[in-house]
C-alpha cells in the first residue's frame, strides 16, 4: 500500500474550517507547516508530522522570542491533529495521542 498525502484542497478546507477564529499570523504559520509536512494518509497524520516539524524548529533555535510563533504553531498543530483524529476515528484517539508523545520524546 502506498502512502499518499491527503488532497491539498481537503487539508486546506479542513484547516480553514478549524482555524477560522485564530489570529491571522498563527493561521498562516500553521498552514505553512501543514503544507510542508511529509506525505501522510490522513489529515491527522499530516498535522501530527507538521507539529513535530514545528517543535523541532523551536528546539533547534536559540531559545529567544524569535520562535514564539513557531511554538504556538506546534501547539496548535498538535491540538488540531488530535481533533482531526477524533473526527476521523475516535476509537483510535488514545493510540494516536500516545504515538505523538512517543514520536516527540527528547532523544527520539
Amino acid at each position: 500500500m502506498t502512502t499518499r498525502k491527503p488532497a491539498a484542497a481537503s487539508l486546506d478546507a479542513w484547516l480553514d474550517q478549524h482555524t477560522a477564529r485564530a489570529p491571522g499570523a498563527l493561521r498562516r504559520r500553521v498552514v505553512d507547516y501543514a503544507e510542508a509536512a511529509p506525505p501522510a494518509t490522513t489529515i491527522a497524520d499530516t498535522l501530527a508530522h507538521a507539529a513535530g516539524d514545528a517543535l523541532r524548529h523551536v528546539l533547534a533555535a536559540a531559545g529567544d522570542r524569535s520562535v514564539a510563533l513557531d511554538l504556538l504553531a506546534a501547539d496548535a498543530l498538535a491540538t488540531l491533529a488530535l481533533v482531526a483524529q477524533a473526527e476521523h476515528a475516535p476509537a483510535e484517539l488514545g493510540r494516536f495521542a500516545a504515538g505523538i508523545l512517543l514520536a516527540h520524546r527528547p532523544g527520539s
